[in-house]
């Protein structure tokens, strides 16, 4: 018998903000004992990891260093499209 799977998120998740921009770090459990990343920004715009994570903070550390290196604007898509992308 399948067991119902309820994702559940990740305490670490949090909002990040640079400048006048401001973007969602979600990060939440895969159903297989990983962890999964998405930021989303203001205009529901998302940009998924394909990769799974053994651990909420390797998520959390993975999204950081990505704001970090490649601004928040580059998370940043266009308020009339709201989509999704893949991690750049």
């Amino acid at each position: 018998m399948a067991e119902d799977f309820t994702s559940q998120d990740s305490p670490l998740s949090r909002a990040y903000s640079d400048g006048n921009h401001t973007v969602s770090i979600d990060i939440y459990e895969d159903g297989e004992g990983g962890w999964l990343l998405e930021i989303v920004d203001e205009h529901n715009n998302s940009t998924v990891w394909e990769d799974v994570f053994d651990t909420d903070e390797e998520a959390l550390q993975e999204a950081l260093d990505a704001l970090k290196e490649e601004g928040v604007g580059a998370f940043i898509g266009p308020a009339e499209e709201s989509g999704s992308w893949e991690a750049p």
